[in-house]
C-alpha cells in the first residue's frame, strides 16, 4: 500500500493551499514537510527533487511532482474530480484557472507595498470579470461541470473564501455563487477541513513572509 502524499512547502497558504484543499476534499490524508531554512531548500535542490528549482513539491505514487497546475490535475484525475471526458475536463480546467487567477492576485498581497491599489483592482476584476461567469454557470446547477463535484468547484470554493476575507459581502450580488458556497460547506470533507486543527493554513502573516524570503531569497530580490 502506497504511503501518504508528502507536501513540501512553507507553513502558509501560497501555491500549496489549493493542493491541500483538493486532497482534503478527495479525503486523502497527507503529511507535510514545512520549509523553514535555506538549508532544507538547498538539500532538496542537491537531491534533484525540484525539477525547476521550485516549490510546491508533492511526493505521491513514487513521483516528485512540481508545478501547481500539474499537481492539481494529477490529483483530480486520480480521485475522479476531473470530469468524464475531454470536453468536461477542459471546462473544469477553464473554470479552475479563472479561480486561480483571482487567488494568485490575493497571494501576492503580503509581498507588495501598494496593497490598497492592488485590493481595489482585485475587487473590481472579481466583480466585473470573474464572479459573473460563475454566477451564470451555477444558474440551475449544483456544480460547475457535468453535475458532479470537480477540481473547478473546489478551487471556486477556496476562491470565494479568500475573497470574503478581503471584501466582506462581495458575494451579495452573486446569489448563485453564495448558495454554491453554502452547499460546499455541507460536504463532510469540506466541513472537516474548515474546522480548527485541520491542515488548512491561516492568512499569511509577517512570519510567513519572512520565512519565504529567507528560504528562497536569502540575499534579497
Amino acid at each position: 500500500m502506497a504511503g501518504k502524499p508528502v507536501l513540501y512547502y512553507f507553513n502558509g497558504r501560497g501555491r500549496m493551499e489549493a493542493i491541500r484543499w483538493l486532497l482534503a476534499v478527495a479525503e486523502v490524508e497527507f503529511d507535510e514537510v514545512l520549509l523553514t531554512t535555506r538549508e532544507q531548500y538547498e538539500k532538496l535542490l542537491s537531491d534533484g527533487a525540484l525539477m525547476f528549482q521550485q516549490v510546491p513539491m508533492v511526493e505521491i505514487d513514487g513521483m516528485q511532482l512540481i508545478q501547481t497546475k500539474a499537481i492539481l490535475h494529477y490529483i483530480a484525475q486520480k480521485y475522479n474530480l476531473h470530469g468524464k471526458d475531454p470536453k468536461e475536463r477542459v471546462m473544469i480546467n477553464m473554470y479552475a484557472e479563472g479561480a486561480m487567477d483571482v487567488m494568485e492576485m490575493i497571494m501576492v498581497l503580503p509581498f507588495i507595498t501598494d496593497v490598497k491599489a492592488k485590493l481595489d483592482n482585485i475587487q473590481t476584476k472579481a466583480k466585473e470579470r470573474y464572479l459573473p461567469v460563475y454566477e451564470k454557470a451555477l444558474s440551475g446547477h449544483i456544480y460547475l461541470v457535468g453535475g458532479e463535484l470537480s477540481l473547478a468547484d473546489v478551487q471556486l470554493f477556496e476562491c470565494t473564501l479568500m475573497l470574503e476575507e478581503k471584501f466582506t459581502g462581495i458575494l451579495a450580488e452573486f446569489p448563485n455563487v453564495k448558495s454554491f458556497q453554502g452547499r460546499m460547506t455541507q460536504i463532510p470533507a469540506v466541513s472537516r477541513f474548515l474546522q480548527p486543527g485541520s491542515k488548512r493554513k491561516p492568512q499569511p502573516d509577517d512570519v510567513y513572509v519572512k520565512t519565504v524570503m529567507g528560504v528562497l531569497y536569502p540575499k534579497g530580490l
